[in-house]
């Protein structure tokens, strides 16, 4: 069996750190190089925690692609980096699996165009934990019988971006089979300002951000004397690593743009 040859963007960090573990634990994976902001030229082996671990670690996109030829870019970075390498990895004709969250409507759509320009296969994630996924999916679901919602996400206090992308992507889900409407009492009036959340058509997001979490979501639906909540926890990365591996299998495949794992779930 032919390998897939893997570069991953930002080995160092935690997610990164699994991306790593992944690749090298799965048969048909090679990991062919790393792209960092750091330590260009070294050997991956020589940075601490990747004992072992033989890739080459570059700085620059364009001649990391020019020398190890990857099939599948997995970008772990930040939305401005990850929406640069994407970019560059389409032109190079490499796939990119992105768990990058806080891409805009008009990066989406940028990505989207060019996946139709090339003709390749590109995934962006904002959650890569299966459960996460179900957890949309399932709220989507609810969100047909309840039309009164709200989103509580909490994550680690060094998430930059709020709210959680899957916070915004479950909230997208939901406003396709709801109808939007504001929640709530006619008159409210928030005493400090925040207080009710942000508020996307109506539904309220509340973002927590505090030291021991990882990623948790609770999706919260009412009606008349009743409630139904959905909740999903990551208690560590490792649990994102089975989407990281569905999404890279998957992209080798199709040759379309698709945002959310959950269109890629049987």
């Amino acid at each position: 069996m032919e390998k897939v040859k893997i570069v991953i963007a930002g080995p160092r960090g935690r997610m990164g750190k699994e991306a790593v573990k992944l690749v090298m634990e799965t048969e048909n994976y090679e990991l062919v190089g790393v792209l960092d902001h750091r330590h260009e030229g070294k050997n991956l082996a020589e940075l601490e925690g990747f004992t072992n671990v033989d890739a080459l670690v570059y700085t620059d996109i364009h001649k990391c692609f020019k020398e190890q030829q990857p099939d599948v870019l997995v970008d772990l970075t930040t939305p401005e980096v990850g929406m640069e390498h994407t970019v560059t990895a389409l032109e190079f004709g490499v796939r990119p699996v992105v768990g990058t969250t806080g891409f805009s409507s008009g990066d989406l759509s940028k990505l989207e165009d060019l996946c139709k320009q090339t003709g390749l296969g590109c995934i962006i994630a904002p959650n890569f934990a299966i459960g996460a996924v179900l957890m949309m999916k399932f709220s989507q679901l609810a969100a047909k019988y309840f039309n009164d919602v709200e989103i509580i996400e909490l994550h680690h206090d060094q998430k930059l971006d709020a709210p959680s992308g899957t916070a915004v992507k479950t909230a997208e889900m939901i406003s396709t089979v709801r109808e939007a409407k504001q929640q709530g009492h006619e008159d409210e009036k928030e005493t400090i300002v925040g207080a009710r959340g942000a508020n996307y058509d109506g539904m309220h997001i509340h973002s927590v951000r505090l030291p021991g979490l990882i990623a948790h979501q609770q999706v919260m639906f009412g009606s008349d004397g009743q409630t139904l909540s959905i909740r999903h926890d990551s208690y560590n990365r490792a649990s994102f690593m089975s989407g990281v591996k569905l999404a890279v299998d998957t992209v080798m495949k199709n040759d379309t743009f698709v945002y959310g794992l959950e269109n890629i779930i049987e």
